[in-house]
């Protein structure tokens, strides 16, 4: 009687407890998602272009701060490379002193080998290397559809759109079609990709709008999220942290505070200037111009000058180089200024 009694607890206690148990089971599910980075990289980029480790180490760092658990993958798994990249920056230091991060790179997952029923979201990163082995990766192409279908999110920065473009639902219709979305510009590109851009199957701005995509942009290389639904572009590596946040809200999670990156910060300070904060953001600068990258708004306005195609444009690039300039002294972005002044008129 007395064991009886014993296991009549006993199963009642554990049929209190499975509830609770798969509760907890599902709950550590939904707190996994995929990063895709590409494995194309060799020699730092200098043989074959491969990802961004800036965009990874954004991505990585306000996820895990987040409390998500994260899996790294690549279409031929094992190690990958990045792109040549800068150690000392906040974002990148971090990351390379972060074991589990170090851990996930040196040996990728391959994308052949993961069931999406393990992921709320995936995450794509960008780099040149994506226009090369990610829209060949079919089996990357049948997990980005699966999860989707499942209800979960998709999320892609720079050239990781890229992993998008022959991506079909399971009527066949593409899954970017009629979605409004960004990645890398033709803009951007005819800035930065003189070295692979002759070598892509087709540029990324072209070929998605060729798949029925609403293609929005900013000016060159600001930052600019596009969220559809549960689809979730940036344009380039400055939108790496927005995007990122934007997927921690669309699993239903409100971001962390926390202090920019510095580089963030230096291009949320040229928007700022952009929309008119003039004496706000100059009183910013002299308090403490050095957290602030003066040099990356100085580059910044030299590009969009030089790509700008009407005065406009010109002048944006110009504000920018002129903002930059009591805090940047460089013979070259004096010699643009000088030069960018005659062309559109000394007033400018």
């Amino acid at each position: 009687m007395k064991h009886r009694r014993r296991l009549k607890t006993f199963f009642l206690t554990l049929s209190l407890a499975l509830p609770g148990l798969a509760a907890a089971q599902a709950s550590a599910a939904a707190d996994r998602v995929l990063i895709v980075v590409s494995s194309e990289g060799r020699d730092q980029g200098k043989t074959r272009p491969g990802f961004e480790m800036d965009e990874f180490a954004q991505a990585w760092l306000l996820l895990r701060a987040n409390g998500l658990e994260i899996d790294v993958a690549s279409p031929a798994g094992g190690p990958v490379e990045a792109d040549r990249f800068d150690p000392q920056a906040d974002f990148n230091a971090r990351l390379l002193a972060d074991a589990q991060a170090q851990a996930s790179l040196a040996r990728t997952l391959p994308t052949a080998g993961l069931r999406a029923a393990d992921y709320r979201a995936v995450l794509v990163m960008g780099g040149k290397g994506a226009m090369f082995d990610l829209p060949r990766d079919a089996a990357l192409q049948r997990l980005i559809a699966a999860v989707d279908a499942q209800g979960g999110v998709i999320a892609a920065v720079c050239h990781g759109p890229a992993a998008l473009a022959e991506v079909r639902r399971a009527d066949g219709s593409a899954l970017v079609a009629g979605r409004r979305l960004t990645g890398f510009t033709n803009e951007e590109e005819a800035a930065f990709g003189k070295t692979w851009a002759a070598q892509f199957p087709w540029l990324l701005e072209d070929q998605l709008k060729t798949q029925g995509a609403r293609w929005e942009e900013a000016s060159l290389m600001l930052p600019k999220v596009v969220v559809d639904g549960r689809l979730i572009t940036g344009q380039n590596p400055f939108s790496t942290t927005a995007m990122t946040e934007a997927v921690l809200r669309a699993l239903g999670r409100a971001p962390q505070a926390r202090e920019p990156f510095r580089d963030e910060a230096t291009m949320a300070l040229a928007q700022r200037w952009l929309d008119g904060e003039r004496e706000p953001v100059q009183a910013l600068l002299a308090a403490n111009a050095k957290a602030y990258k003066m040099e990356l708004i100085a580059m910044l306005g030299l590009y969009q000058y030089k790509q700008a195609g009407d005065d406009a444009n010109r002048r944006q690039g110009l504000s920018l180089m002129r903002l930059a300039e009591p805090h940047f002294k460089h013979p070259k972005l004096s010699e643009a200024i000088a030069e960018a002044r005659k062309a559109l008129g000394a007033s400018s």
